[in-house]
């Protein structure tokens, strides 16, 4: 592994999975179906069925009233008479910025991308078409969502159209007209990979089968989070009775799941400004006057496989309980581009067992059930949480139990806080392991239901007044004994253990600085060091504690020395840092893929001949070799992989510097005082300007990013008042 690939294999983030690189770990997982695929095309056959998404007219045939405010540093305020209006102003708005970003996401979600860039997409389009996605949202977009719900989406929908039909020189594609249930299409996608159903398909998919068969009850560790914090101190523990929240979601810091920055109003109820990401038409993490919010992945068990039982004369039965049953057989159209403007059509056939979809491989017939199977009333959630007024009503909004994944941090004026581990998790049966594959022929053992909402791990309100996201384990988010009680919940379950840098170093200064001031709070969240309790730290011990061979070369015995002197910041002027997060990188990436732990000693060595041949010696300044670079910035960053300030790098050896590709972007500290008056500062990674390098936003955040220089976001009409650039209507 190469210094390049310890900060970028301990990976972008993932919140950032879902689209970063075409789902870059799907493209490369689900190699048995890119076979299929290739094997299609050298066959060819059938014909392509266009999904009945497509049908619907590009006309706007509705008259939306919206007003568009550019702020001084680009962003937009979109205020619109009601719920539709706000979104018809919002997709035109997002169209300006990112038009390209979205005119490569919509074929994503059709599952017709291969159409555009070739067989490389494939297996996406596959796995939309093999999960059935289509076909759940058009037997469901009529009767499971609202009239109110169908009109804000495909408001949505006709200003991306119309911006496209005003613009026709930015149209690249004939991915026109956009419809509502495109939109929903990528909420059921954005929900699935995130949770990870895509490296349950990786693995199924390896040449041999790669765990048991399970027979008897037994320990799940569960999922493995990556990416975001989100924190929160009510006001008995701020040193000024205030409330106060950190939002910060990390993403990759451009393409098309970087975050961007709107304001939402309508008359409807409609007011709250956040992060979202192109082409969608709601804020993911964000805060309105009286309530604000962030999430986290979390990665629980969601996704159980079944070996099924398949008759020795007739492929197309398998066995439940005794009785031989059928499987559904789809055709699954599929049109890849060659070259040029010439493409291929083709089918390939999809089986449905009771159980879920269903895959054959040469080491077994395998059904797949997973957590939101045939759910697409995800925005319905989003909506209502953005109209929430307190967490009373945030609450409420939680418990209509949309979302398959995901933990999350809110606070509101009241002075309240809360932390919910969210997720879908699967009422199993006793008396089987969950962490293997599970015998396909009991059908008591096929789950139909999930734990309540008001089952799951939560806090409100905790007596140590303060809560930490950080990925981590949902029984480790405050001080004890004020932690949600482990002994509740089953092995089946399947919820994380495993702790992060960034939650034991988080838990340890809220503990130690409390109660907190708004300093304080601020510089946990910009906090730069690793702690020596966590994982991170302990590796780096013991790698320290090695004893190295009398042969050993005398480069690698500095390198130990070295090592031994950092301590464990990730500043600027630190002369450890890049030997260090290169060792912990290799650590962390073991885990993230369930290996065990690498070689201490093969990693100092790694990563001491990678520096000297990448920086010329072992211990550079963290901040010559950590860079921020945007339009005509290049600038030194502080913060590394894993830590309070997150920073992910890559590029050592092509450059000389590792370039800042993840983790915080977009961020906001909020607060309400005693009097519930509230204050909000936020920064953006790079500006508004997400895709136009001619335009001033582009790069205009990049020099205060850095330099950890927050700004008010201007979600007050008085205080936008005067520093409007640009007012207009679409």
């Amino acid at each position: 592994m190469t210094l390049r690939s310890h900060l970028i294999r301990y990976s972008p983030s993932i919140d950032s999975r879902l689209l970063y690189g075409e789902t870059a770990r799907l493209g490369a997982s689900v190699w048995y179906v890119a076979l299929m695929v290739i094997s299609a095309l050298l066959q060819g056959c059938g014909t392509q069925t266009e999904h009945q998404g497509l049908s619907e007219s590009s006309e706007v045939t509705h008259s939306y009233e919206v007003l568009i405010e550019r702020d001084i540093r680009g962003v937009p305020h979109v205020i619109g008479k009601n719920d539709a209006d706000a979104a018809f102003g919002l997709a035109y708005a997002q169209a300006e910025d990112h038009w390209q970003l979205i005119e490569s996401a919509i074929p994503f979600y059709r599952g017709t991308k291969a159409k555009y860039v070739g067989q490389e997409s494939a297996v996406t389009d596959y796995l939309v078409r093999w999960l059935n996605i289509w076909g759940t949202i058009n037997s469901q977009y009529e009767t499971q969502l609202s009239l109110g719900i169908r009109a804000y989406l495909e408001a949505f929908a006709d200003g991306l159209n119309y911006y496209a039909a005003k613009h026709p020189e930015k149209i690249t594609t004939d991915v026109l007209p956009v419809s509502g249930k495109d939109l929903v299409a990528g909420y059921m996608i954005q929900h699935l990979l995130f949770y990870g159903l895509d490296s349950t398909l990786q693995e199924l998919n390896a040449p041999t089968r790669q765990r048991d068969i399970s027979k008897s009850a037994g320990v799940h560790a569960g999922g493995l989070p990556v990416g975001s914090n989100a924190f929160a101190v009510s006001p008995i523990y701020a040193d000024d009775g205030a409330t106060r929240i950190a939002i910060n979601s990390h993403q990759p810091a451009t393409g098309p799941v970087a975050w961007y920055e709107a304001h939402i109003r309508s008359g409807e109820g409609l007011d709250i400004m956040g992060g979202l990401f192109p082409a969608s038409p709601t804020i993911g993490v964000g805060f309105n006057r009286h309530l604000a919010w962030g999430a986290t992945v979390n990665k629980p068990d969601l996704v159980d496989v079944f070996l099924l039982e398949i008759h020795p004369e007739d492929e197309m039965l398998y066995n439940v309980d005794g009785e031989w049953l059928s499987l559904e057989r789809r055709e699954v159209y599929l049109e890849v581009k060659l070259f040029g403007f010439l493409r291929w059509k083709f089918e390939r056939e999809a089986f449905q067992s009771i159980h879920g979809p269903v895959l054959r491989t040469d080491h077994g017939t395998y059904a797949v059930r997973y957590a939101g199977m045939g759910e697409i009333r995800q925005v319905e959630q989003w909506m209502a949480m953005s109209k929430a007024q307190n967490l009373s009503q945030w609450r409420e909004a939680m418990k209509l139990h949309r979302f398959a994944s995901f933990n999350f941090v809110a606070a509101d004026s009241d002075g309240n806080i809360m932390f919910v581990h969210n997720s879908m998790t699967p009422v199993r049966a006793a008396g089987f392991d969950w962490s293997q594959y599970l015998p396909g022929n009991k059908r008591e053992i096929i789950w139909d239901s999930y734990l309540p909402f008001d089952s799951l791990p939560q806090l409100f309100n905790p007596a140590s007044g303060y809560i930490l996201s950080a990925n981590q384990t949902p029984f480790r988010v405050t001080s004890d004994p004020y932690n949600p009680d482990p002994d509740r919940y089953r092995a089946e379950d399947g919820f994380p253990t495993r702790m992060t840098n960034r939650a034991d170093r988080g838990l340890e200064l809220l503990e130690a600085l409390g109660p907190i001031s708004e300093s304080e709070f601020s510089a946990i969240k910009h906090d730069k060091s690793y702690s020596p309790n966590s994982r991170a730290g302990r590796f780096i011990s013991k790698t320290i504690s090695q004893v190295l061979g009398k042969d050993t070369p005398v480069r690698y015995k500095k390198a130990q020395e070295h090592l031994a002197e950092w301590d464990l910041s990730t500043d600027l002027e630190n002369r450890g840092a890049a030997l260090g997060t290169c060792i912990i990188g290799a650590e962390w990436l073991a885990e993230q893929a369930g290996d065990p732990p690498p070689d201490h000693i093969s990693e100092l060595k790694r990563c001491t001949d990678l520096l000297l041949d990448s920086a010329g010696k072992i211990g550079p300044r963290w901040g010559d070799i950590n860079r921020h670079i945007r339009g005509q910035f290049n600038l030194s960053v502080a913060g590394g992989p894993d830590t309070l300030r997150a920073i992910y790098g890559l590029g050592l050896e092509d450059d000389g510097f590792l370039t800042n590709v993840a983790g915080d972007g977009l961020y906001y500290l909020i607060s309400w005082d005693g009097e519930k008056q509230q204050t909000i500062r936020g920064i953006h990674q790079f500006g508004s300007a997400t895709l136009d390098e001619n335009s001033p936003h582009f790069d205009d955040q990049t020099l205060d990013y850095v330099n950890e220089k927050l700004h008010d976001p201007l979600f007050d009409d008085s205080r936008r008042k005067n520093k409007i650039l640009r007012r207009y209507r679409p």
